[in-house]
């Protein structure tokens, strides 16, 4: 019954309403006549099944099989001259059975009615069979059921990104793809997780998984880069597939990390292509098989890592891109996506589609951007939760620059709830890239200089990595934390800074992510007094 009645007609008709008001006795029920109550007794007598009108115009029209299946396709086609010439003959052989004209004229009224909205009893069974059954392996066999899911709409990255979604609503957790491990399919990897497809992989089709997977069955996972090159076909596992799986972190397991394996990979292929132009004249290149391991290089930033994962996988797997914003947001907004809202509020007093509003300060990444007639539609993640925002023409033309999909912003607007969506949406106010948004409020920049930094050298390194970025609002302060002391010192006001994206990546690039912070506004003096334990 949900099945057949969770579809518009039904639900806009006002049949939903008197299904549920009967079932629970809210609602008398009513069979027309007694001798329909065996057809309409499941359905509380509301005709809800395309059987149940073949039934009532046999029991009642005197129709035979044959012709109550015509006036089933009739009704379905809502042809006003054939309704005409089935409503004289329901009416003919009602009058026939002995039954009451007015009881004819009620029932083929209520079928022509409900007729365009009944569905077919027999499929309806059939779905809800399979429904108890993806039902059933979902909740018994989690892993296993949004494997299979998965791989079922494996070639569709926007389906691919929601049901990764809902992996994580279920608890599973989505390994990322691995060339020692993944399989063209996204599989099971234990009881809470799946191990990613690298048939999902962008770029990477079908022939190029069968020979990595082929190879590594018959001779043992994969050890580096060139061991991988050696072994396997590069006409069918080319240039643009191995990037791509380098892009991906597929190759995560063959060398120190993603930058490190492309600076390999020219090298790691020439050593392929030698290796198999020696097999095909059936000689060794004792020299040319084995290649010196280089020095690993540093990694790709976070932001180019999620990058290649966005442009490879649909998705950021291994990390969000808000995660390298997380100290500054406390002081940025005023609450997560997860924590604003709340509880559906009471109803509100005239019937407005609105509840009182609030003020409130987020930040999101920018997943998508709906465009319509006067107004703008965003969806933010923070990683926490997720926000719809609306913004009127004005202010997104304003800023049409930076609403663009994988920005982060930080905006100020309305929140309110939504009783169309039910869920709370924000009405923007107005809004600000979050680099600009630390460069404009970050007060004091504190750094803690690590213990192999202590010299000369250093010290001109890290002159030279602020000069480009002075006369700015930020002071510099610097913590030395050692065993046997500890001690700080504030920069004169000549070495202020602007706190860019540059800066703090180049920071980050020489003392981590964790050797920098940022103190913002009001709360400077009390991030001061920390400074002593870092924090």
């Amino acid at each position: 019954a949900v099945l057949a009645l969770y579809r518009p007609g039904p639900l806009e008709s006002g049949m939903v309403d008197d299904f549920v008001n009967r079932k629970h006795g809210r609602a008398e029920v009513d069979y027309f006549h007694p001798d329909l109550e065996s057809t309409l007794k499941s359905t509380y007598g509301v005709i809800v099944y395309q059987e149940q009108v073949m039934l009532i115009s046999q029991i009642i029209g005197g129709y035979s099989l044959g012709g109550a299946d015509l006036l089933r396709r009739a009704m379905g086609k809502k042809k006003p001259e054939e309704m005409a010439k089935e409503r004289v003959k329901f009416e003919a052989g009602a009058k026939n059975k002995g039954h009451d004209p007015n009881l004819a004229i009620k029932l083929f009224d209520l079928m022509e009615k409900f007729a365009g909205y009944g569905f077919n009893k027999s499929h309806s069974a059939a779905y809800a069979l399979i429904a108890y059954q993806t039902a059933w392996l979902k909740a018994h066999h989690p892993s296993a059921f949004m494997a299979a899911v998965l791989s079922a709409d494996m070639d569709r990255t926007d389906k691919v990104v929601t049901l990764i979604d809902e992996c994580a609503s279920m608890r599973l957790e989505v390994l990322p793809p691995d060339v020692n491990e993944s399989i063209y399919k996204f599989k099971v990897a234990g009881s809470a997780a799946i191990r990613y497809g690298l048939g999902a992989v962008k770029g990477v089709g079908a022939s190029a998984v069968d020979a990595i997977v082929e190879e590594r069955t018959q001779r043992g996972p994969f050890v580096d880069l060139p061991d991988l090159c050696r072994r396997i076909d590069l006409q069918r596992v080319n240039r643009r597939v191995l990037e791509a799986l380098i892009r991906s972190g597929s190759l995560d397991a063959l060398g120190p990390n993603r930058a490190t394996l492309a600076a390999q990979l020219d090298q790691a292929m020439h050593l392929g292509e030698q290796n198999s132009r020696a097999r095909s004249t059936g000689q060794v290149d004792l020299f040319g098989l084995s290649s010196a391991a280089d020095a690993a290089l540093p990694d790709w930033s976070e932001s180019v890592r999620l990058a290649g994962e966005r442009e490879t996988l649909g998705l950021f797997l291994s990390g969000h891109p808000i995660t390298a914003y997380e100290p500054d947001l406390k002081f940025l907004v005023s609450a997560r996506l997860a924590d604003i809202g709340g509880p559906k509020p009471p109803p509100v007093e005239g019937g407005r589609a609105w509840s009182a509003a609030k003020p409130v300060t987020v930040a999101g990444l920018v997943l998508e951007v709906r465009r319509r007639p006067n107004r703008v539609t965003l969806v933010l993640d923070d990683r926490s939760g997720r926000l719809e925002v609306s913004l009127y023409e004005e202010l997104f033309q304003k800023h049409r620059d930076l609403i663009v999909k994988d920005a982060i912003l930080v905006i100020d607007g309305a929140l309110r709830f939504d009783d169309f969506i039910e869920d709370w949406r924000l009405q923007a106010k107005s809004l600000i890239d979050i680099d600009r948004a630390r460069e404009r409020y970050a007060r004091r920049l504190w750094i803690r200089w690590p213990a192999e930094f202590d010299g000369p050298a250093a010290m001109n390194r890290f002159e030279a990595l602020l000069k480009p970025h002075l006369r700015g609002p930020c002071g510099v302060s610097v913590a030395v934390v050692r065993p046997e002391y500890s001690g700080r010192l504030n920069l004169a006001d000549a070495w202020c800074v602007r706190p860019t994206r540059a800066l703090l990546d180049e920071l980050t690039a020489l003392v981590g992510r964790d050797g920098w912070y940022l103190v913002y506004g009001p709360r400077t003096d009390v991030r001061d007094e920390e400074t002593s334990t870092w924090r």
